[in-house]
């Protein structure tokens, strides 16, 4: 297994519960193909301030140019390789990078021949 299916079936914990991450199901990106979101932590744990977010993206699918308007968003790549565009920034996405990105900031992501897991952490919570 990747690091990647390891946070997918892994758990999450708070002062009030444990839930397992696997009975939390990837729900396919309403625009992207190939893109799947598992959100493990929403702003109603967080009192809104975080929420983090497992972002698969399938081998060569991209999750193309996009923006969050109030959100700062970080991603760290946990699995597989891939590109990430922040504003004219071409940056290599392999395990160990961390991208962040500010609000209002246009980015895409397009994962490599193996596919890219992402955890993406946004401040204010995205849900």
């Amino acid at each position: 297994m990747n690091l990647g299916t390891f946070f997918a079936v892994g758990s999450v914990c708070s002062p009030s519960c444990t839930t397992k991450a696997d009975l939390m199901e990837f729900i396919p990106h309403k625009n992207f193909k190939g893109v799947f979101l598992k959100h493990l932590v929403k702003g109603e744990s967080t009192e809104n301030q975080l929420s983090c977010h497992l972002v698969r993206i399938e081998p060569f699918c991209t999750l193309d140019l996009h923006v969050h308007e109030n959100n700062l968003e970080i991603h760290e790549v946990i699995a597989g390789d891939g590109m990430c565009k922040i504003l004219d920034n071409q940056v290599e996405y392999k395990i160990g990078t961390i991208g962040i990105i500010p609000a209002n900031v246009k980015h895409s992501v397009t994962a490599g021949k193996d596919g890219l897991y992402i955890l993406a952490k946004f401040s204010p919570a995205l849900l």
